[in-house]
């Protein structure tokens, strides 16, 4: 019987998105996507979710494009107007669920550094039983010892949860250490996705 529902962040709980901030800076869209493409990517900004510094990976990113310094800089001195709004629907969501009984968890692919500017300023996390970041661990989804670390740390059972995620990859890595998996569109979709799943392991909400 599923006991627990374990969420992703980005994308899932809250909107992080880098051209919050660039679009505006370069107002351009067209440009904003090459930045961070190719002189910021997702790639680099992953080396701080795995645990690197910020202060390392951004000296390494300048050196490499010097005539770019001022806007690889503010990746990170900015990086709060990264931030959005919580993902519509989703604390609402999550609120229901946690009232019903189940455990509330998450694991995210996020800095050590950054994720505390932002954890107190989304009702939702306030929610959570407890969470795992990659940052901190120096583990990123969908290396199968996050997931282990979070059932080990909480006393959790793989077969108890379903994870939600908005990738399809960290989806699959949690189904291969026995979780229950769903890939996040929006809420709308998510509540009849669980609707299915909690039914079908005999842990319909009453």
């Amino acid at each position: 019987m599923v006991n627990n529902l374990v969420f992703d962040f980005g994308a899932v709980l809250v909107d992080w998105n880098p051209h919050h901030l660039y679009d505006a800076y370069f107002a351009d869209r067209q440009r904003a996507d090459w930045f961070l493409s190719e002189i910021c990517p997702y790639e680099w900004n992953a080396q701080c979710d795995a645990g690197r510094p910020i202060t390392d990976i951004t000296a390494e990113r300048v050196a490499l494009f010097p005539a770019w310094e001022k806007e690889i800089r503010m990746y990170f001195d900015r990086w709060c107007d990264m931030m959005g709004d919580g993902i519509a629907g989703m604390e609402e969501l999550v609120r229901e669920y946690k009232q019903y009984g189940y455990g509330i968890w998450g694991i995210t692919n996020w800095s050590g550094e950054t994720f505390p500017l932002v954890r107190h300023k989304y009702p939702v996390f306030d929610l959570l039983d407890g969470y795992i970041v990659s940052g901190v661990e120096k583990i990123l989804k969908p290396d199968p010892r996050i997931y282990r670390l979070l059932l080990d740390r909480y006393g959790l059972k793989a077969e108890e949860c379903v994870f939600i995620d908005d990738n399809p990859d960290n989806v699959a890595g949690a189904e291969a250490v026995g979780f229950r998996g769903i890939r996040f569109h929006d809420a709308e979709q998510l509540r009849k996705e669980l609707e299915r799943v909690l039914g079908d392991s005999g842990a319909s909400p009453e």
